[in-house]
């Protein structure tokens, strides 16, 4: 018996921050240990959207140099370009011709962004779901780390796999595809916007202090937490529906500082928002100095990097390719030479 295997991605759309850190790529460190890690950047989930060319080519390779520097160990894991593999967009295709159109329909992520696009909206943004399931698919995973705004992707993914592949097409005793688990960390597993505790950091917001990337200098995060929308009240507490800055803030002041929801709980009770911001801001710079000085040295010289990713997609293939082949066979698609 292999490790488990786990697969997940983060999409190459403007700088990441510490909402992607925390609740997505600080997860696959420990992971790496006791798991064969796949990792991609997502790429052709970023095209889903209006967007520039140039942009995307080097946001691709920045996401990758920030893996490597975020603790992520080639020699334990798979980093890849997802549209360098062509099973995945191959995969995609014939889950497409085996999903029913009401359940992209109903994708919440969907229907929130089809308001944004108004007469825009694509049919990538509408099938990003099955672009998804194929991505998870492809490599046999067990486990899927995703946030909360994922679960219901995953869902679909697993409903694929079951209902419509391994239910209909297999006929041995192992199934075409393995449906997958998922993975949803305890703490900061959904990371909200500085300027609105009850919206989620993310990447297109396009107020540029809501979010701390992961590259930004000392100077801009302590301006950034200085601005941060706080309340009147003396004395910080986790889980209060009324109070979700104080929420937030404190949970990405426990991730970041290490210490934990107990302890900064204790610390905090009776702190005031003038005595805690610079607290914040003193543990994000410190966790993000070993980040930034690591990426540096990677996007100067992209030598090491070409080969990480040569060597990823390598052994990507190998794997994408069996499963690919597998479901081809059993849809009745006629092998190639």
């Amino acid at each position: 018996m292999g490790r488990p295997r786990v697969l997940s991605g983060v999409q190459p759309t403007g700088a990441l921050h510490i909402g992607n850190w925390i609740g997505a790529i600080s997860s696959w460190v420990p992971l790496q240990e006791s798991h064969d890690n796949f990792l991609c950047v997502v790429d052709l989930h970023a095209i889903t959207v209006p967007h520039d060319p140039k942009q995307l080519s080097e946001n691709t390779l920045s996401t990758a140099a920030i893996y490597l520097a975020c603790g992520i160990d080639p020699k334990l894991s798979s980093i890849f370009i997802q549209s360098q593999i062509k099973a995945h967009s191959e995969l995609c295709w014939l889950l497409n011709c085996v999903t029913p159109l009401n359940w992209l329909e109903r994708m919440i992520q969907f229907k929130e962004k089809a308001v944004k696009q108004a007469d825009n909206v694509s049919v990538g943004l509408l099938d990003y779901p099955v672009l998804m399931a194929a991505d998870i698919l492809l490599y046999d995973a067990d486990l899927v780390p995703v946030g909360e705004d994922q679960k219901q992707h995953l869902e679909l993914a697993r409903n694929i796999a079951q209902q419509r592949i391994n239910s209909r097409f297999g006929k041995g005793q192992k199934p075409l595809l393995k449906v997958p688990k998922g993975l949803i960390r305890k703490e900061g597993a959904r990371v909200m916007s500085l300027t609105d505790g009850q919206s989620k950091m993310s990447k297109s917001d396009p107020n540029e202090g809501s979010r701390i990337n992961l590259l930004d200098p000392p100077e801009l995060i302590n301006k950034k937490i200085k601005r941060a929308k706080t309340d009147t009240h003396i004395g910080l507490e986790f889980g209060n529906i009324d109070r979700p800055e104080a929420d937030n803030l404190l949970t990405i002041y426990s991730v970041l500082s290490g210490m934990g929801r107990d302890s900064v709980a204790k610390e905090c009770s009776e702190m005031g928002w003038g005595t805690f911001k610079p607290l914040l801001a003193e543990a994000a710079i410190e966790a993000l100095k070993p980040i930034q000085k690591r990426y540096k040295d990677l996007i100067n010289d992209k030598t090491e990097l070409s080969i990480v990713l040569e060597q990823g997609r390598a052994n990507a293939e190998v794997v994408a390719e069996k499963t690919l082949n597998r479901v081809r066979s059993a849809l009745g698609l006629i092998e190639r030479n």
